[in-house]
């Protein structure tokens, strides 16, 4: 998975820094600010990419004595600095088309249709290489870049096209300003699940109450408390609980313990447990967030 990961990243790298360049010179030559704003889409799509590609790398780096989870917290921080990156874009994006609609400036459709259309085949190529990995929040973010690159090129083809047939310049800014919208709500989507992670908040779907009982299903089990879950990065969910039981015999215990654990895994996607054993259900103690 790392390995296809790493060359689907660094080819989508390689295609959007290659049309960011002609993106760019094409906007300028038309005078299209939708053409423009795009470009800059592919530039912030080409750190995105590369800030993934180097949250991938990082995160295969084995745990050390004081980074005892490893790096996997990387691609949460480059997620959320590429959701920053959306939101930041968005917002230049709206007040620039803003400013074009007020005082309109011609327009060369046939140019800014040509860019566009490679463009929309640059974008279409990279989110196919994306799709596929995008079970990483990190490349989540990234597909999410290019999907917004996507519909914005499509955007701009229609555009070009009404403006070639005679239609008002206007069309320009107004296709730039609903591209800004579109990556506002996106990026702002991103920023709330990263922020989620790195809160420490439970996943979505993964309720205590459930947890425990599905837990006291198992032989052995007579109460589960003090459960805590939370998101090391985008694929590793982690829980600490404690786990009232009648077993007293190591090899009783260390069997219940197997079985715990798998019934995590199996059910709730939830690979990396914390188990204390207790004989005697300890007292509140006022940890927050417990079953």
């Amino acid at each position: 998975m790392g390995e296809s990961r790493e060359r689907a990243l660094r080819l989508s790298i390689y295609l959007t820094l290659a049309f960011f360049v002609l993106e760019l010179a094409g906007g300028i030559l038309s005078g299209s600010l939708s053409l423009l704003g795009d470009s800059f889409h592919m530039l912030r799509d080409f750190f995105s990419l590369l800030i993934s590609f180097a949250a991938v790398k990082i995160s295969r780096r084995p745990p050390s004595g004081r980074k005892t989870f490893g790096y996997h917290r990387y691609e949460i921080l480059a997620a959320f600095l590429n959701g920053v990156l959306l939101l930041a874009v968005s917002f230049w994006i709206f007040f620039s088309a803003l400013g074009r609609l007020k005082k309109p400036s011609p327009v060369k459709a046939p140019l800014m249709f040509a860019v566009a259309m490679v463009g929309l085949v640059v974008n279409l190529v990279v989110a196919f290489l994306l799709h596929g990995e995008k079970e990483d929040i990190n490349i989540k973010g990234a597909f999410l870049h290019v999907l917004s690159d996507t519909l914005s090129s499509l955007a701009v083809v229609v555009g070009s096209v009404l403006i070639w047939a005679g239609a008002t310049p206007k069309i320009d800014p107004l296709l730039a300003m609903a591209i800004s919208l579109f990556v506002l709500f996106s990026s702002l989507a991103l920023l709330k699940e990263t922020l989620r992670i790195l809160l420490e908040f439970a996943p979505p779907g993964l309720e205590p109450e459930k947890i425990a009982a599905a837990l006291m299903e198992l032989e052995g089990v007579k109460d589960v408390h003090h459960i805590h879950i939370w998101s090391l990065c985008s694929n590793i969910t982690a829980m600490e609980a404690h786990i009232l039981t009648g077993c007293t015999q190591a090899s009783l215990l260390e069997d219940l313990k197997k079985r715990i654990k798998a019934t995590l895994r199996e059910k709730f996607n939830i690979v990396h447990s914390t188990l204390e054993f207790e004989w005697e259900k300890c007292r509140e103690d006022g940890e927050g967030g417990q079953v």
